[in-house]
């Protein structure tokens, strides 16, 4: 009978690094813990390879890497009372044309949606931690101006801002309705995302109706 090779030792660092940290890991943060030297992304690669199909998966989001509940599963750590939290239809649309257009302004947010922000909309989405100033535009005035975080990835587990829901794929499930078009045409016509044809409510139902993650 052939022996089983010893599990690979960076593997095995890597995989005890990302079991104790508190929050998703990048490649660098687990450089800084394990050495430069070792081969992180080889090491990273094999054991989502491992735990592909597990009840724990590892999962990258935005580069950064953690362990989650399988999706399927989660049914069975749904606690009884499930808390939802619901966003304010201001704070869904201001969360959505940040995802959008990132990096935007406040006096941007106001111009697309077409009424004022007010401060404590977008203090909302930086508490649940979805958003955060990312530094200022070079205008007169100098004002902030916002991004997603890779906090907001996880929670609504997407891979990168490019897994945000389009137009059509929206309107084709009938996802959309009359006033979610007021919206979607000043959204589609700016292109600084890179992600054309997106609107503010697209990410309703992705935003809008979630609950906490089991």
């Amino acid at each position: 009978m052939s022996e089983i090779a010893p599990p690979d030792p960076v593997v095995r660092a890597v995989e005890a690094a990302l079991f104790a940290a508190t929050e998703p890991q990048t490649l660098d943060d687990l450089r800084a813990q394990i050495g430069a030297e070792a081969d992180i992304a080889g090491a990273l690669a094999q054991l989502a390879a491992d735990y592909a199909g597990r009840g724990v998966e590892l999962v990258e989001r935005g580069g950064r890497w953690h362990f989650q509940t399988a999706p399927d599963l989660a049914w069975l750590l749904r606690r009884e009372t499930e808390q939802t939290r619901k966003l304010s239809r201001a704070a869904t649309e201001t969360l959505a044309i940040i995802a959008y257009h990132e990096p935007v302004s406040r006096a941007e947010i106001e111009a697309i949606r077409g009424v004022q922000v007010s401060k404590g909309t977008i203090d909302v989405l930086m508490e649940e931690g979805w958003v955060a100033p990312v530094g200022r535009r070079e205008v007169p005035g100098r004002p902030l101006i916002y991004a997603t975080t890779p906090g907001f990835l996880t929670h609504f587990g997407l891979t990168s801002r490019r897994d945000l829901p389009g137009i059509d794929d929206l309107r084709a499930a009938g996802l959309l309705d009359p006033v979610d078009l007021a919206l979607e045409g000043a959204l589609a016509t700016d292109d600084s995302a890179g992600d054309a044809d997106h609107s503010s409510d697209e990410s309703d139902s992705l935003l809008e109706n979630h609950g906490d993650e089991a």
